[in-house]
């Protein structure tokens, strides 16, 4: 009995390892509308809440590997696999379903470029992080915010399908402008965030600035207003709050470098 409970911790880690890519499985499943059972009208929903459950799995576990002593290359590997599937097979498949009647080949190339880029950030990860590293900035877009953008996308439609159902005139013209914008949009969307995450843009890794780390001013205004602003609409702050997360970064890089050139030509002259 005692040699059990030292093996079923160091199991642990896996576990929720496993769990992340058993998420990505059942988004895809969802997704494609298979499965011995038959999916509902919110089978697309369904799929984007397996992501963001996969990026639950993604953030414990490996906090639970350093926890409990058990970082190993194996648990690497396995991660990175498992990423593969949640956060770039998943939400390429989940993008073609979502805007499957636009531009079918057109949604194609960007599926298959979200999957490369994905699969390039994970094979850089791995190839460029110490054993020792702190995890505190990524170099580039990480694959489960990338996913998350994605995902965020059928969780707002559920949101502007019902101003499309509302009863006043002005919030059924802006869910039904919202419906096919989203749908047009999202693709795009995706080849954006597949090009940010072969990026070399630094993002924070929000998980354990927000849990290990002593919380800022400006984090805890930027959490407030965020809580207030999917307080007011709902499912549709969803995708403008992770699309801040992936282009707030490259956005003020770009800021700075412009203002950066001015001050260089202004003192040149």
């Amino acid at each position: 009995m005692i040699g059990k409970r030292p093996r079923l911790i160091a199991a642990f880690p896996t576990l929720l390892t496993l769990g992340n890519g058993a998420c990505g499985f059942a988004c895809i499943t969802f997704a494609a509308k298979v499965g011995p059972e038959p999916t509902d009208a919110n089978h697309l929903l369904i799929a984007a809440l397996f992501i963001f459950l996969g990026m639950l799995f993604d953030a414990l576990d490996g906090s639970a590997a350093r926890l409990t002593n058990q970082t190993t290359e194996f648990g690497a590997e396995l991660d990175s696999l498992c990423d593969a599937i949640t956060f770039g097979v998943a939400p390429a498949f989940l993008m073609l379903q979502f805007s499957r009647d636009y531009h079918g080949r057109f949604l194609w190339v960007c599926g298959v470029l979200y999957l490369l880029c994905a699969l390039m950030r994970l094979a850089r990860f791995n190839a460029e992080t110490e054993e020792d590293d702190d995890h505190e900035v990524f170099s580039g877009l990480p694959s489960p915010g990338a996913a998350s953008v994605v995902a965020s996308f059928p969780l707002a439609m559920r949101g502007a399908k019902d101003l499309a159902e509302n009863s006043d005139a002005w919030a059924q013209q802006i869910g039904e402008w919202l419906i096919p914008a989203m749908m047009i949009s999202l693709p795009l969307f995706t080849v954006v965030i597949a090009l940010l995450m072969v990026s070399r843009f630094r993002y924070p890794h929000v998980f354990n600035q927000l849990v290990k780390q002593k919380r800022s001013r400006r984090q805890v205004i930027q959490m407030v207003i965020g809580v207030v602003f999917v307080y007011a609409v709902r499912e549709l702050a969803i995708p403008i709050l992770f699309c801040y997360f992936a282009f707030a970064t490259p956005i003020a890089a770009g800021w700075k470098e412009l203002v950066a050139g001015r001050l260089y030509k202004s003192k040149k002259v």
